[in-house]
């Protein structure tokens, strides 16, 4: 019998919808982790306490679920579970399309009706949101956040702790620097360097 115990750490808001992803793919969550109890508790999850409490038990066998939306915070929580030598899983909606030929790190979140087409890279801590579109050969690093309805075209780079907002185009070959921010309904036909925020149709520099 398997001991192992999976908990998700951030339970409201994004957290409900890993949750309900969660469930759907037959995996049992026994509780969640948060600063304090959740309310309402929409998915009857058993509160365990938060992981940086320094009685919170590391030494049993668990494997952890990121529930919250923020790229920052995922990647931050996501190496401090790792420093501890615990798994965190990947959780893919059954709704969303797949390839098999896909490379695909640690901790990410792929979420109803999204699309994931051939030799696509994608980092750890990632999440690709509801009806998100990712074409052949795009890497994707670390704690990117794709946002509904967002494409990206074929051999797209999208570079850490990035967020490509909701129905956003990325036109093909671009590469999308560190730390940029893409706003709603944005059409990218050129590379953006890092540490920006570009929006518009074509999209344009909005501030460094």
């Amino acid at each position: 019998m398997n001991s192992t115990k999976t908990i998700l750490a951030g339970y409201s808001g994004h957290g409900y919808v890993v949750t309900e992803a969660a469930l759907l793919s037959n995996i049992k969550i026994d509780g969640y982790l948060e600063p304090k109890e959740v309310f309402p508790n929409h998915f009857n999850l058993n509160y365990l306490g938060f992981e940086m409490d320094p009685n919170f038990e590391w030494d049993r066998d668990i494997n952890f679920i990121l529930g919250m939306g923020d790229n920052q915070i995922r990647e931050k929580l996501g190496r401090f579970i790792k420093s501890k030598s615990k798994k965190i899983l990947n959780i893919i909606h059954p709704s969303a399309s797949v390839t098999k030929m896909l490379t695909l790190g640690s901790g990410n979140f792929i979420a109803r009706n999204a699309a994931i087409n051939p030799l696509v890279e994608i980092g750890d801590y990632c999440i690709i949101n509801t009806g998100a579109i990712i074409e052949h050969e795009c890497v994707i690093e670390n704690a990117v956040h794709i946002a509904p309805g967002a494409v990206l075209a074929g051999n797209v780079k999208v570079s850490e702790n990035a967020f490509i907002g909701a129905n956003s185009v990325v036109k093909q070959g671009v590469t999308i620097g560190r730390n940029v921010v893409i706003g709603a309904g944005s059409t990218v036909i050129r590379d953006v360097p890092d540490h920006q925020v570009w929006i518009g149709n074509p999209a344009k520099l909005l501030k460094k």
